[in-house]
């Protein structure tokens, strides 16, 4: 039962893809290697999986539509989880299109393909920016997600509409996860806490966005791949006749499920760059800024029906996890230096 990982070299890809191969499992792995962050992050990553016998990796886009055919065909997919994607709220402020190629047309591809070659199963990453400028809080799957606050939430609530009209007219069955702001080692350096980082051991200051009264439910990365494998197990079915009127956001009658994905903790941004300036053994110079468009003051995942299906519980706190990210960054970066000056 071979399974498709797209966005393979990527943070939360990497992880999963790892998980799998170490329970015996065949991947393969489909990643353009773009260079929206530091390429060399992607290599030291795709280096880790390469290491499996049971690896197998295509170098390309999921834009381009027949060498993404020809990884289906070619590799007989059972399983798709579809990774792949232009990430960055901020960013899709300046390039709105990478945004629309990446993450519509290219999730539309990967439907397709899945569709054509007879998939059992996709799960596909959505993300909590859906909820937009919700107030209700926690955000449960249920509520209304109808009013999105940038483009990138726009392109991921697409993503679940595209989804289900595939699980409507083909039968395919998609899952949808709404992440909630991932961090861990091998993190995304353009994520708030690897930049933060960064910055501090730089001795440079840290931008804290409305001045660090927002709460973010920031989830380990070992806890959302233990979600995600979870789920490879659940397969959506089409509702039975006489449940066939039941219609939420998150579900319908047609094979077709969305669940929150988070740590269920939301934690304050001043007390999460505190934690970390602990783990770093270092302080930060904070530089206080207005709230950035599109952001939102809070997210807080309800994770009841991931819960109910799979037992998903979040075992990492916020200390411990970001001690496990500062112990892998501060190597991370000896080495990087080591490889720009052998000399150190």
């Amino acid at each position: 039962m071979t399974t498709l990982i797209t966005g393979a070299a990527g943070f939360i890809g990497m992880h999963t893809a790892l998980a799998l191969l170490e329970n015996g499992e065949t991947v393969v792995g489909y990643d353009n290697m773009n260079d929206y962050y530091d390429v060399a992050l992607k290599e030291l990553r795709l280096a880790k999986l390469e290491a499996y016998p049971r690896f197998t990796f295509y170098r390309a886009d999921i834009t381009d539509y027949p060498t993404l055919t020809d990884c289906f065909a070619k590799e007989q997919i059972r399983t798709v989880i579809h990774l792949a994607a232009q990430a960055g709220v901020r960013y899709s402020l300046e390039n709105p299109h990478a945004y629309i190629q990446a993450n519509v047309v290219g999730f539309t591809n990967v439907m397709e393909a899945a569709r054509r070659y007879k998939a059992e199963h996709v799960i596909y990453a959505s993300s909590s920016s859906v909820y937009g400028g919700n107030e209700k809080l926690p955000f449960a799957v249920g509520d209304d997600v109808s009013h999105p606050v940038s483009l990138y939430a726009a392109t991921k609530k697409a993503n679940e509409l595209i989804a289900h009209t595939y699980s409507h007219l083909y039968d395919l069955p998609t899952t949808g996860l709404r992440f909630f702001t991932v961090y861990g080692p091998y993190g995304r350096p353009d994520m708030a806490y690897f930049s933060f980082a960064e910055a501090i051991m730089a001795n440079k200051p840290i931008r804290v966005y409305n001045h660090g009264d927002m709460m973010r439910d920031f989830t380990y990365i070992d806890d959302i791949v233990n979600g995600i494998t979870a789920l490879k197990q659940h397969v959506p079915t089409r509702a039975a006749e006489k449940e066939a009127a039941v219609r939420t956001p998150d579900k319908s009658d047609a094979p077709y499920r969305i669940y929150n994905i988070g740590n269920h903790q939301p934690v304050r941004l001043g007390t999460f760059i505190a934690t970390l300036e602990q783990t770093l053994g270092k302080k930060a110079v904070k530089q206080y800024v207005p709230m950035q468009p599109g952001d939102v003051p809070a997210t807080y995942a309800d994770i009841t029906e991931l819960q109910a299906l799979t037992g998903f519980q979040p075992a990492t706190s916020i200390d411990d996890g970001l001690r496990r990210f500062a112990a892998w960054y501060l190597t991370y970066k000896q080495q990087a230096a080591k490889l720009k000056n052998p000399a150190i």
